[in-house]
């Protein structure tokens, strides 16, 4: 493609997106600004505002890098390496779409448990290890011909009508090797409930709850 042209491919069709250290990059609101800056573990703060939280796995394989994430892993080139896909989901909705990596030189020693996670959360793997260290965030909004927005459009046909999403990544780093975390924010994550509100939910139903298991129990 002639350098004119790529300048007038509409910016919503590139396949890589511009990763900044703050969250206006993203193009987020006050809401999802929220979501994106914190740096606990997304995986529990999800679990706190659904009574169903699922990871459902879409893949777990060896693939090519993409163009965007490569040199972020230290690696010179586009090279292979271990990659999961993911799609978290609470009370059966899609909220987040993630997407890891791992460079081939990782040994299991250095990242034991991520060949066997299954549809267990890396999340909550990451943030029970003392041994792992958090890089910093980094932010961008990908475009609709970015990697991840057309695996996302291919499991996800009915977010079609989004032409961009918003996402972060960061590094995390245990001895010595690093694996990076993708997380696109789906629109359904505004949805969610406050936690207090879930907790008030589970809490009312737990006297039916024991009920039934009494009612259970004498059958």
């Amino acid at each position: 493609m002639a350098d004119a042209e790529k300048q007038r491919v509409r910016p919503q069709y590139r396949r890589t997106a511009v990763w900044h250290a703050h969250s206006a990059a993203s193009g987020a609101g006050r809401l999802l600004k929220h979501w994106l800056e914190d740096r606990g573990s997304l995986t529990a703060r999800l679990v706190a505002r659904c009574q169903h939280f699922r990871v459902q796995k879409l893949s777990q394989q060896l693939a090519g890098s993409l163009a965007d994430e490569f040199a972020a892993l230290g690696l010179a080139s586009r090279t292979r390496v271990h990659q999961r896909e993911v799609i978290l989901r609470c009370d059966g909705v899609p909220v987040i779409y993630g997407h890891t990596v791992v460079p081939l030189s990782a040994t299991h020693q250095q990242w034991p448990l991520f060949s066997s996670l299954g549809e267990r959360s890396l999340g909550s793997t990451l943030f029970s290890d003392p041994l792992v260290r958090r890089g910093d965030l980094q932010f961008a909004r990908l475009p609709s011909g970015h990697p991840l927005m057309q695996r996302i459009y291919r499991e996800l046909p009915e977010l079609r009508a989004y032409q961009s999403l918003p996402a972060r990544r960061s590094l995390f780093w245990r001895k010595g090797a690093c694996l990076m975390v993708t997380e696109v924010f789906l629109p359904a994550v505004l949805q969610l409930p406050p936690a207090a509100v879930v907790n008030t939910i589970n809490r009312k139903q737990q006297p039916a709850l024991a009920q039934l298991a009494v009612s259970l129990n004498q059958a």
